[in-house]
């Protein structure tokens, strides 16, 4: 089936990528107003896009019901600064209630019992239950229609929890990590069912080939 994406609607564009370029990491991000105010909220369009810098890029989507920027954006625009948590089995939950939209002076973060603490690098905040996170400060946000942000972000400190990160080869224990992902809806996926696969040279995968 050939699928004329430009031609439909953007809620069913929204749709046919959502649910199939999947699984997505999540971000959790933390902003600081100008005036001090905390904020949380998580984000699947999604992924990390280069070593040197190390850069990630982020999806900003303005609210649905008004078309107004939600406070991540605003924030990011304002001072050029966020958090990237990404988010275990653990905080799913948490980071869940911080995608509630709640009444302006109730605090997503406190709803969700998450704890912040100062970063190293950048002035909002982090936080503390989160398994990895990115300080972050923006390169560029771009405007790709009137309802979506695209921050590109340089990652100028990162956090790991103590026991995921091996001192020597730099890799996260994949096991003790325990990362979710988004699919679309509702749905989330865990990410324990993993399997190896092992990229042969070219002699090795003609020599395969031959022997099949």
């Amino acid at each position: 089936m050939q699928v004329d994406i430009g031609n439909l609607p953007p809620s069913l564009q929204y749709k046919l990528i959502s649910s199939t370029v999947v699984p997505r990491p999540i971000a959790l991000i933390t902003t600081r107003s100008d005036s001090g105010h905390d904020n949380a909220a998580p984000f699947s369009f999604f992924n990390v896009m280069g070593e040197d810098p190390p850069v990630l890029a982020v999806a900003l989507e303005s609210k649905r019901d008004t078309g107004e920027l939600k406070d991540t954006t605003i924030n990011i625009q304002e001072n050029g600064q966020f958090v990237v948590h990404m988010v275990d089995e653990p905080m799913a939950d948490a980071m869940n209630i911080c995608a509630i939209s709640f009444p302006y002076g109730v605090s997503e973060i406190e709803a969700a019992g998450l704890s912040l603490k100062p970063s190293s690098r950048v002035r909002p905040y982090r936080i503390e239950e989160a398994p990895v996170a990115f300080e972050c400060e923006a390169i560029q946000v771009v405007q790709i229609s009137p309802g979506r942000h695209i921050v590109i972000g340089k990652i100028v400190m990162m956090h790991v929890r103590d026991g995921l990160l091996d001192p020597v080869n730099h890799y996260i224990d994949t096991d003790a990590y325990r990362p979710v992902g988004r699919m679309f809806g509702r749905l989330y996926v865990r990410t324990r069912d993993q399997f190896e696969m092992v990229v042969p040279t070219y002699d090795e995968w003609q020599r395969s080939a031959v022997e099949d």
